[in-house]
């Protein structure tokens, strides 16, 4: 059965044409089409539909009040459409902390250089979200993480697999030899709670975070409760346009205790602050003395992804081997596999996140089933669980 879609916008021609796009798809169809945001809320509870791609500003209700509403009443996957601004990203990150899942470029040239990509990844995103239930946090009061839904390991393979990135890439960016095994499989790690975890007494020197679709708030919710003197430097990867990578860290950083800010070239890690992958570019960590210094550079041009995690937790490393923990989250595809094979492979410690709480289980999905993460962890858990890991100085 084809995933219902309601599109919305205030634009004839934006809603003709996103609409011509999801209906080429044999897989999506749309149901009803929306000029405002009111239109949008009346319509979702009138047509039940999976998934809602939805424009930011519009007459009579905007669309981040749209999402607000819809979120409260009819909780529904929203794609947002933005420009490529800082009011654009502004506007993008209110309509992720109201409730939207993911977003999109709304000039078509800006989603991919192809136009045949784009409508492409137009499609995967919106059938990756109708594939999804909205998560629901567990109480505190349980004991124990949120179990795996019952959505098909099919279909949570092939999202992970879809915009996969290339091994060979990330070998000819990093001139790195990865293991011959990169293509067997292992058995799932199964879904770990904090209580499960026992603090391996490990001392390390770094965190890194990998992340993609429903990253920005997944990284909010986790990094806002990290203490002001937590003893870590964090590097911080989350596929995101170069646009909003300043406006992403400026947020997080009047949000959390700790500092954060975008990555630049030189900047030598600091204990208790973490660096934001600027969008478009690579971050490289090199060691120098104890701690280590960045490095952003544009890298290869056929790379799938700016930023790349492969590419940061390769770095890594070589830069720190065992004395790293890399934790990938939600996200499509499965960048991030070979970065924390090698880290794996070094001695380091790799988390994900469990399936149930990923917005899309594709990154954490391809590290798990490689038998290269130790745990999976709820997204409501990950915070206090890196911390108990991770406390020591």
């Amino acid at each position: 059965m084809a995933t219902k879609v309601l599109v919305v916008d205030d634009s004839s021609f934006f809603r003709r044409r996103v609409s011509e796009i999801v209906n080429q798809d044999p897989d999506l169809e749309v149901v009803g089409v929306a000029v405002n945001g009111k239109e949008a809320v009346d319509m979702a509870a009138q047509l039940k539909p999976q998934v809602i791609t939805m424009d930011i500003e519009m007459p009579v209700m905007d669309g981040i009040t749209a999402v607000r509403e819809i979120m409260a009443s009819n909780p529904t996957p929203i794609l947002m459409f933005s420009s490529l601004t800082h009011d654009g990203a502004q506007a993008t990150l209110d309509a992720l902390d109201a409730g939207a899942l993911d977003f999109l470029p709304k000039r078509f040239e800006d989603i991919a250089s192809n136009k045949d990509d784009a409508i492409k990844l137009l499609q995967q995103r919106v059938k990756a979200l109708g594939r999804r239930r909205l998560y629901r946090p567990v109480t505190r009061s349980s004991s124990t993480a949120a179990s795996p839904t019952t959505a098909s390991s099919t279909n949570a393979r092939a999202a992970g697999s879809s915009l996969s990135g290339s091994s060979s890439n990330v070998k000819s960016a990093l001139g790195s030899k990865l293991s011959s095994s990169s293509s067997t499989s292992q058995p799932a790690a199964s879904s770990s709670s904090v209580a499960s975890i026992r603090a391996s007494g490990k001392k390390y020197k770094a965190l890194l975070i990998g992340t993609s679709t429903g990253g920005p708030v997944a990284l909010q919710k986790i990094l806002t409760a990290f203490p002001a003197n937590y003893p870590h430097p964090i590097l911080l990867i989350q596929h995101m346009p170069a646009a909003f990578t300043p406006a992403f860290a400026n947020r997080l950083n009047s949000l959390c205790k700790i500092q954060v800010k975008e990555a630049q070239t030189g900047d030598v890690l600091k204990p208790g602050c973490a660096y934001l992958a600027p969008g478009g570019m690579q971050l490289m960590v090199e060691k120098s003395g104890s701690l280590g210094r960045l490095k952003v550079i544009a890298g290869n041009a056929d790379m799938n992804y700016k930023p790349s995690v492969d590419i940061t937790f390769a770095s890594a490393s070589k830069a720190f081997g065992s004395d790293v923990m890399a934790v990938v989250l939600t996200g499509m595809g499965a960048d991030g596999r070979e970065g924390a094979r090698m880290l794996k492979a070094a001695g380091a410690t790799i988390w994900a996140q469990d399936e149930a709480s990923c917005v899309v289980y594709g990154m954490p999905q391809a590290v798990t089933s490689a038998g290269i993460s130790s745990h999976s962890i709820a997204l409501d858990s990950m915070a206090e669980a890196i911390i108990k890991e991770t406390a020591r100085g």
